[in-house]
């Protein structure tokens, strides 16, 4: 990736290469306008296994992507592993202004400030609250996305519905007869003339992939074949609602940053961290449960990425405010 202007501050993303924590800082450096260096590390043995509040980095703790200077200006980091190189790169350089996206789970005097979602429980002075976690989404991303899939979904009958649908994690279950149930409930929507898009993960499992390409195969359904272009932008762009199994943060997330009517697919199993996320959510009624019918309702789209780069301007001082 290029070296950023050296009119702007250098900007480091520093991540264990999880798309899902990535994209959460990728969204936070597209608020601030800038072009993140990004930077992708993992851990030796053994300071792999050890826990962060130890305070063991050191230069030869990490694997990856080499952490050397020039040192960052800002470094956005997420993940376990992030917090050690986050914690080596301020003490190779003071100066450097450290933001930890999500909870670290340890005492937030190791970073100059600390974004977590309403629903994780750190606080504190250097801690932003926001509702959900940060993404990419924003109007003028789906406004290009619009264009760029205009060709794979104007042609579906209106309203569109973008169907998201996870799978198996450690706290959630999709099983055979639940991928059943979900595709009755999609062949209703799709008798009642919705046209639908919808897209898997890796986590929804092959078997149940084939499932829903077998029962929902049909003239006004848009089913991802997982090798195409991804069109999840574009099927975000697209939808007049959106529907979202209960199993991911960050689709929860995503789908509440568009504004558009969003529907709760509740899959087996649970945790306690989602089940508060899921609860905000409804609670502030940006999202409903799906009972099988859909109908409109707004509310302001979460922002959660802009106010975290807002945030940042004010505190570091490295964009001219």
């Amino acid at each position: 990736m290029s070296t950023p202007s050296p009119t702007k501050p250098l900007v480091w993303i520093v991540t264990e290469g999880m798309a899902g924590t990535e994209n959460q800082c990728l969204g936070v450096a597209e608020a601030l306008g800038v072009e993140a260096v990004i930077k992708r590390i993992g851990l030796r043995q053994p300071w792999k296994s050890l826990s962060p509040y130890i305070g063991f980095e050191n230069g030869d703790s990490f694997i990856g992507d080499h952490l050397e200077a020039p040192w960052p200006d800002l470094v956005i980091a997420s993940g376990r592993k992030s917090i050690a190189a986050v914690r080596y790169i301020k003490k190779q350089n003071p100066k450097t202004f450290t933001v930890q996206i999500q909870d670290p789970r340890i005492k937030s005097s190791a970073f100059d400030m600390i974004a977590v979602p309403e629903h994780d429980p750190t606080r504190g002075s250097k801690v932003l609250v926001t509702t959900a976690s940060p993404n990419r989404i924003t109007s003028a991303r789906l406004a290009a996305a619009k264009e760029e899939f205009r060709s794979e979904f104007e042609k579906l009958p209106a309203p569109r519905v973008a169907v998201l649908i996870g799978g198996n994690s450690k706290s959630h279950t999709l099983s055979v007869e639940q991928t059943h149930d979900i595709c009755e409930k999609m062949m209703t929507l799709i008798k009642e003339k919705y046209g639908l898009m919808i897209t898997t993960s890796r986590r929804t499992g092959a078997g149940n992939e084939r499932i829903i390409k077998t029962q929902l195969q049909a003239a006004d359904t848009y089913i991802w074949d997982g090798k195409s272009a991804n069109p999840y932008f574009g099927m975000l762009a697209w939808a007049d609602f959106i529907i979202v199994t209960s199993d991911s943060v960050s689709m929860m997330s995503d789908a509440s940053s568009t504004g558009k009517p969003v529907y709760v697919l509740p899959l087996k199993g649970g945790s306690a961290r989602l089940n508060r996320c899921l609860n905000v959510l409804l609670n502030k009624d940006v999202a409903r449960f799906f009972d099988g019918y859909l109908e409109p309702y707004t509310y302001p789209p979460l922002e959660d990425a802009r106010k975290i780069a807002d945030e940042i301007r004010r505190k570091s001082q490295l964009f001219g405010n």
